[in-house]
């Protein structure tokens, strides 16, 4: 099936040649990352985790969120969502495979990965993520060949097949889970020591994801024949819907907590976050950017007229993909460094080099959906 790949139009062609121009720039600015080190980023001693980290987080996500087009085929028969599961877990395949990506780069040493597995130490998380991350890619792979092999032959997938079907739908929910639990298991960070990090986390996932593939979804088809229902884009969109307000309701939660606890070790990263702090607030703008777009996104949203218009329905989703990308991405992992130990505050702001490689991985995610939904596309197309 790969060879159907090869077969695209002059826009196609030139969409992916503009995508590797941006990965060979990343790869130039990577390469002197390498020889000179993690100090031609923004990092600093105070401000160990940025950017790399922030795309990282947000991402796992994104892959994670295949799980609320899966659940509902799989589990519940919906077949509304039978031409669009398979497009969900290529997405959650580029964005694990952006994952990696990004924990290499940040990665002083590149090398220092294998010592993950050379002394693997079920005591630490890291261990558990790499396992998550790396069984949740296996088994989306094993997913999508098997049931696009069938689908070109239209036959029956095989019966084994449903069962590691049935397998990713906690593995989906536990990739982002281990990742919530790196963070809240840092006592020495008061913003993230809450137990309501992993449902924050999962809250925005399911928001986030399921908008991406709303937008790829109205975007390829323009491109490509994909037949994708209206009915499942409406009921993925009553999705996002249902996930931003939980999300919304978590952070307003932990907002109330915070302030009117009064306690100074967890109201300062959110002072920072929200108001400024000792005169710093590179961060403000952003976040109450990130608060304007998803409340706005909310709205239009919960209206079903809007919903149902598909220029509203687009509009929102991508409020609701960069407001989430803002807040759980830098908001997130820079907040949680503030103040620093010696009771500092430290600013943290990408340089081009990390600005580029990033853009270079998201490239490389871009490139990767592409090619899978034209295979997909070329295969329901063409037949057997």
């Amino acid at each position: 099936m790969l060879e159907k790949a090869l077969d695209g139009g002059r826009r196609y062609w030139l969409w992916l040649a503009a995508l590797l121009a941006v990965v060979c720039a990343a790869a130039w600015c990577y390469a002197l990352q390498l020889r000179v080190g993690l100090g031609v980023t923004g990092l600093t001693r105070d401000v160990t985790w940025g950017l790399y980290i922030a795309q990282f987080t947000f991402f796992v996500g994104v892959a994670a969120s295949a799980v609320v087009v899966v659940l509902p085929y799989y589990l519940h028969d919906y077949k509304a969502f039978g031409r669009v599961t398979i497009l969900g877990e290529f997405v959650a395949i580029s964005a694990v495979t952006m994952c990696g990506a990004f924990i290499f780069v940040d990665m002083g040493q590149p090398a220092r990965l294998l010592n993950i597995v050379r002394y693997a130490a079920p005591g630490s998380l890291m261990f558990w993520d790499l396992v998550a991350l790396g069984g949740y890619l296996l088994l989306n792979v094993t997913i999508t060949r098997v049931t696009l092999e069938a689908e070109r032959c239209q036959t029956a997938p095989p019966q084994w097949v449903r069962r590691v079907i049935l397998l990713s739908i906690p593995w989906a929910i536990s990739i982002h889970t281990v990742t919530a639990f790196l963070y809240s298991g840092l006592p020495g960070r008061p913003f993230w020591l809450t137990a309501l990090l992993a449902p924050r986390f999962l809250a925005s996932a399911f928001a986030a994801g399921p908008a991406l593939l709303i937008l790829l979804c109205l975007f390829v088809r323009r491109w490509w024949d994909l037949r994708v229902a209206d009915e499942a884009i409406r009921k993925i969109a009553l999705i996002v819907t249902y996930a931003l307000a939980a999300h919304l309701f978590f952070a307003a939660v932990e907002l109330f907590t915070v302030f009117y606890g009064q306690v100074p070790d967890h109201l300062e990263p959110y002072r920072y976050l929200y108001f400024g702090l000792d005169g710093h607030a590179v961060l403000t703008p952003w976040t109450w950017a990130s608060v304007g777009l998803a409340v706005a996104a909310l709205g239009l949203l919960l209206t079903p007229a809007a919903r149902a218009r598909r220029s509203l329905l687009a509009a929102a989703c991508v409020a609701v993909f960069v407001a989430l990308w803002i807040e759980k991405g830098l908001g997130l992992v820079v907040a949680g460094f503030i103040p620093a130990p010696l009771g500092t505050v430290p600013d943290y702001v990408p340089t081009l080099r990390e600005v580029t490689i990033v853009a270079g991985i998201w490239a490389v995610g871009a490139a990767m959906v592409t090619v899978f939904f034209k295979i997909t596309a070329a295969v329901r197309t063409d037949g057997p």
